[in-house]
């Protein structure tokens, strides 16, 4: 199945940490500007990429990371079918939406869902979610394989997080993306083949202090490699807002200011051409 403009939509699902922003338990600042604009709530980390129409009208759709939040961030954004799945790992706020996908594949597709990632990231997801594996097609990646759909390529490339995390180099006949949603500074290896990407999207966890130096990035982190990788277009994801001192919307806008539109944040349901 492809698509024959060879146009592609890449699109952020969700752009927060796992505990979401607004968390439920807290009431810092940046919790409670969310809670006063919607526009400003985060659910937990995940994207897609979509094609143009067939002549049936399905939309080639792959989607990286099922989160909790997935039956939501589907139906915000219109989707009807998607054709796979890929893993970064097997972490609850990355794929405790799988179970959502069963009812896809049960009632609707009536075939097994490709679903990729790391052989550690699809053992997980085997014993997390033992009672619907006969409707996942298990594909395990290699370091630096590289898996294409509907004209895209999707390279598995190792970070530094949990054994088995893979981020994803898409790539599309026009643009390079590394989409690294939880990694601390990035394995040489990787950081090699992501060097002068187009648009960079990366962990970009804490607000200063690091809790988690050798798993997440720090903003200011996330901004300094990607400078370092000569990244032209930097998107801070899998942000917090309230580690390790809480900072509002407002707030970091100010601070990214300085940037002139190299750095964004990545904000829920942000879609751009790739």
């Amino acid at each position: 199945m492809g698509s024959d403009a060879g146009k592609h939509t890449f699109t952020f699902m969700g752009t927060a940490a796992g505990c979401g922003v607004p968390s439920f338990f807290c009431d810092c600042p940046a919790c409670e500007e969310a809670r006063a604009n919607p526009a400003l709530r985060r659910g937990d980390c995940g994207v897609m990429v979509r094609g143009t129409a067939d002549a049936e009208g399905h939309v080639p759709t792959v989607v990286i990371d099922t989160p909790p939040d997935a039956r939501h961030q589907l139906l915000r954004e219109g989707v009807r079918r998607v054709d796979e799945i890929l893993f970064t790992h097997a972490h609850f706020d990355h794929i405790g939406g799988l179970g959502e996908y069963e009812y896809l594949v049960q009632l609707v597709q009536k075939r097994t869902m490709p679903t990729y990632g790391s052989e550690t990231a699809l053992s997980g997801i085997a014993g997390e979610f033992h009672y619907m594996t006969y409707a996942l097609d298990m594909r395990a990646l290699e370091p630096f394989e590289t898996h294409v759909f509907d004209g895209v390529s999707y390279t598995a490339c190792p970070v530094t997080h949990a054994p088995g995390t893979y981020g994803y180099l898409v790539e599309t006949r026009g643009t390079r993306l590394f989409y690294a949603s939880d990694t601390a500074r990035l394995p040489q290896e990787t950081a090699e083949r992501v060097r002068g990407v187009d648009v960079l999207a990366m962990d970009a966890t804490f607000w200063g202090r690091n809790w988690s130096p050798n798993d997440h990035h720090s903003i200011q982190e996330c901004i300094e490699e990607g400078f370092e990788l000569g990244a032209k277009k930097i998107y801070l994801t899998h942000m917090c807002m309230h580690y390790d001192k809480p900072i509002t919307y407002a707030q970091l806008m100010e601070f990214l200011a300085q940037y002139d539109g190299r750095v964004e944040p990545a904000m829920d349901g942000l879609s751009f051409e790739i």
